[in-house]
């Protein structure tokens, strides 16, 4: 596979502050899945709860995983209005920090 069909990641890990109802992370967990899905630029979408043993995690508690062709999409993403107005309405009052690391996947 050359270095231009390997996908690129960008990695998003949550801290949600103490006040956060569990009701409200399943429906940012429900409403990142919804949004990235109708993005045609996004080629793929995982995301989990942290569930190490190591208690390495600083407190985060949910890793998110959108894949994309290439950085142009993720270029696309970051500024899209699908995604600032997620990020306005469901992550500003609720995160208390996140860590975002982009990358190509290497082999």
């Amino acid at each position: 596979m050359s270095v231009d069909e390997r996908p690129y990641r960008h990695v998003v890990l949550f801290r949600f502050k103490d006040r956060t109802s569990e009701e409200t992370v399943r429906g940012i967990e429900k409403g990142f899945r919804d949004f990235a899905a109708r993005l045609p630029f996004v080629a793929g979408f995982e995301w989990g709860r942290n569930s190490s043993p190591e208690r390495l995690d600083r407190g985060f508690t949910h890793c998110f995983i959108v894949t994309f062709r290439d950085e142009a999409g993720r270029d696309a993403y970051l500024p899209h209005p699908e995604h600032l107005a997620f990020c306005e309405e469901f992550l500003d009052p609720n995160l208390e920090e996140v860590c975002v690391v982009d990358f190509r996947a290497q082999g």
